[in-house]
């Protein structure tokens, strides 16, 4: 029997898998890079204060959300004026010792590798950091009327990526890196196609090929939501693995016509199966024919939740518990 690292990478490869990777569970993402311990991300549950992150938002979770999202409101807005950018934003420092370091090499020298792939975790994204300083609606007209100014901050904030994926790879040393980065909503992408392309293949490219060219086996990149038209944008940064990925986007087409090239990680939206009123039947009807459409390689049954948990507990166990079923249904 293969290990889950090991299956994983049949998966990938196009190899032969003996049976569905299960979620996340090749993966071990550390959350105690010093960056990460010296900033939080987000509040630890729903209905906690906000908190500051390292770029100087806050991020608040409302009880009753899913997730946490950044605060806009004059008093927390922090860059109320794309073109004096300068002004307000200030990238956090990261200038690390390995003692800096310590508490999450001692975290990954825990690990077997030769089970798990040792991953780092990166958020939020370029795109994503854009419209927590500068708000999501004046984000998007920023790209229409001050596209300059815009492509100044998005070679600022590959910066700082660049910089930090230097003290990963220096200190860390992961296998992979798991990257978060929502690009659209169920329906669309947040920027054409073509406006895509313009502002942030070139910057992701600068990053993922840093990466690989350091070391890393995978990148795997989170981004739930609509992005079929955005797929060869991504083979092209270099993403190996595309977690996240809704069922909105056709996933037997997508896997049939690009899966040599990027592995399909997602195809069960948590906004079906992680509710209140969920059930085993419910995920059944959104797991089953799916591996059975998308088949045995370049295909990874998983919630399109960016971690490997739910916002209601029993939900998560729920799903890898389908997941083996249809292992034992199409594996044998």
């Amino acid at each position: 029997m293969l290990t889950p690292r090991e299956n994983m990478m049949e998966v990938i490869k196009g190899g032969n898998p003996d049976r569905f990777v299960k979620q996340y569970e090749a993966l071990e993402i550390l959350l105690s890079s010093p960056y990460h311990l010296q900033y939080p991300i987000m509040p630890e549950k729903p209905g906690d204060d906000p908190v500051k992150c390292g770029w100087g938002y806050y991020n608040a979770w409302p009880a009753g959300t899913p997730g946490a999202f950044p605060m806009h409101d004059p008093e927390h807005l922090v860059c109320p004026d794309i073109t004096k950018w300068r002004e307000y934003v200030k990238a956090p420092d990261i200038n690390y010792t390995e003692a800096d370091w310590k508490t999450c090499q001692e975290e990954a020298a825990k690990v077997d590798r030769k089970e798990k792939f040792v991953a780092a975790f990166v958020a939020p994204g370029i795109f994503e950091m854009c419209h927590y300083l500068c708000e999501i609606q004046n984000t998007l007209i920023n790209f229409y009327e001050e596209p300059e100014a815009m492509h100044e901050l998005i070679e600022y904030i590959t910066d700082w990526e660049l910089k930090y994926a230097e003290q990963i790879c220096k200190y860390m040393k992961p296998d992979a890196i798991f990257h978060h980065d929502d690009w659209g909503t169920q329906r669309s992408t947040f920027l054409s196609v073509d406006m895509f392309r313009e502002f942030y293949l070139e910057p992701y490219k600068k990053v993922y090929n840093y990466y690989h060219e350091h070391g890393i086996e995978l990148i795997i990149h989170h981004n739930d939501s609509y992005s079929a038209t955005l797929v060869p944008s991504m083979i092209e940064m270099g993403i190996d693995v595309w977690q996240g990925c809704m069922s909105v986007n056709d996933l037997p087409s997508l896997v049939k016509e690009y899966g040599k090239d990027i592995t399909f990680m997602g195809g069960i939206d948590n906004g079906i199966v992680d509710k209140a009123d969920w059930s085993q039947e419910i995920i059944a009807k959104e797991t089953d024919q799916l591996c059975r459409d998308c088949g045995k390689l370049y295909f990874i049954p998983c919630t399109s939740h960016g971690l490997s948990f739910s916002t209601f507990p029993e939900v998560y166990p729920a799903v890898d518990k389908e997941i083996d079923k249809m292992s034992k249904e199409m594996f044998g």
